[in-house]
This record gives structure tokens, C-alpha cells and sequence, in this order.
């Protein structure tokens, strides 16, 4: 089976057998689209909420408001047609609050990932999210399953 890492900030997509692997999860959530139909699957890794106003986004997969429609871009150049479905994985408190927002990071990256996702009518059917752990994920495209691993050792499949 062929297997993709995926970095901070970065995306990919694949389609039948294949994996995509995200390690280091801390307040970063991870986005998986599946298209069950055509077994075509998409994995960013966001590091933030949304791009600061005005700023220009040159790397989209960086943001959850703007990682959601590129994957499902991506997704459909492929073939896929929908009906899609989301997990998330992250969002961990591993940094405390924010001074400016008195958010968590991690709460607000899951925030605007359900946001983003809602907006573009894709259903979340799993979530492992927040705490204070950071997490790695492996997302089978051909089944849709999101393995989960926890820092501390345990073993979550979405």
C-alpha cells in the first residue's frame, strides 16, 4: 500500500489504496475527506484557523478556513463526486491560551475546521479532538478509517 506523509501545513490526495500520514498533531488538526463512492480521500494537516485579515494565502493548506475547499478542488479533479464525508483528529491544548484570543489554539483550529466544513455541506461522522495530547493519524482512502494514536499510547480508529 502506498503511503504519503503529509507536513504542517501541507495536503494530499489519493485514491484506492493508499495512505495518508500525518505525525505531530499537537494543536494542528488534521482533515480527512472521503469520498466513499469512488475511494478517493484527502488529508490536511492546518496549522491555523483562518489567515490573518488582509493577508494574502499563498499556502492554503495552512488554514482550515481555506484547506477544506482546496481539498474538496483536489477531490473532484479526481473523479469524486460526493456525498463526502469528514473526520478531524487534534486540536490539543499544548500551548495554553492565546494572549490576544484567551482561546485555546487547538480549540480554535477544531472550530474553524467544523466551520469550514459545514460551509461546504460536508458531514463530520468522527472527531478525536482536544485534550492535551498530541496525536498521529494514518487514513486508509480505500476503507475511509482514521487511525488515531495518541503521545500517551492509546489507539483510536474513526
Amino acid at each position: 500500500m502506498k503511503e504519503h506523509r503529509v507536513r504542517i501545513a501541507h495536503h494530499a490526495v489519493e485514491q484506492g489504496r493508499g495512505r495518508l500520514v500525518s505525525v505531530g498533531l499537537g494543536s494542528c488538526v488534521a482533515i480527512a475527506i472521503h469520498d466513499p463512492a469512488t475511494k478517493v480521500g484527502a488529508l490536511a494537516h492546518v496549522l491555523l484557523p483562518e489567515a490573518a485579515r488582509g493577508e494574502a494565502v499563498a499556502n492554503r493548506a495552512r488554514f482550515a478556513k481555506s484547506a477544506v475547499p482546496l481539498l474538496l478542488e483536489e477531490m473532484r479533479a479526481r473523479g469524486a463526486k460526493g456525498p463526502f464525508v469528514a473526520k478531524l483528529a487534534g486540536g490539543a491544548g499544548v500551548f495554553g491560551r492565546t494572549l490576544s484570543a484567551g482561546t485555546r489554539v487547538g480549540q480554535r483550529n477544531v472550530e474553524a475546521s467544523r466551520a469550514a466544513l459545514k460551509a461546504a455541506r460536508v458531514r463530520i461522522v468522527g472527531e478525536d479532538v482536544g485534550g492535551e495530547s498530541g496525536r498521529t493519524v494514518s487514513f486508509d482512502v480505500a476503507s475511509g478509517r482514521l487511525k488515531v494514536r495518541s503521545v500517551r499510547g492509546s489507539e483510536r480508529v474513526l
